[in-house]
């Protein structure tokens, strides 16, 4: 692998709050551990895969938060050439300190890669469109 394989450009990422929203809205997860990796088919022009990584407050301190996003952004990096093109994934932190080590890294890969294939490999998974959580939440009115 070559330096210039190991950067994260923007069009790597998600960045905008529309797109971690439309990843939602599909309602493909999976989790595992104190990951959830949330999928949805990618529809835009960009080919290959996209992340984004979501580390609450609740977490812990900004260091904690960083040092989670730091070993979540090493691990993409390091199993983005075996992912599906064309997918983008939310990636969020649900407790716990962040892993310490070479093997500890090597395990959040492994997760990460786990859960993209099951959520991927679910029956409707290419067919999922986004359903806004307002419209979920509406029930129609009973007629009498």
């Amino acid at each position: 692998m070559t330096a210039g394989d190991r950067g994260f450009p923007r069009r790597l990422r998600l960045l905008r709050p529309s797109e971690f929203s439309r990843v939602y809205d599909c309602r493909q997860s999976g989790a595992a551990g104190p990951l959830v990796l949330y999928a949805a088919v990618n529809e835009a022009p960009v080919s290959g895969v996209r992340v984004g990584l979501s580390v609450s407050r609740r977490i812990g301190n900004a260091v904690v938060r960083n040092r989670w996003k730091r070993r979540l952004r090493e691990a993409f990096r390091s199993i983005r050439g075996s992912l599906p093109v064309g997918n983008d994934f939310v990636l969020v932190v649900r407790s716990g300190d962040p892993p310490r080590g070479a093997e500890a890294a090597r395990r959040v890969e492994e997760t990460i890669a786990a859960l993209a294939e099951r959520v991927i490999g679910r029956k409707g998974y290419a067919s999922a469109r986004p359903v806004p959580r307002d419209a979920a939440a509406k029930k129609p009115k009973r007629r009498r």
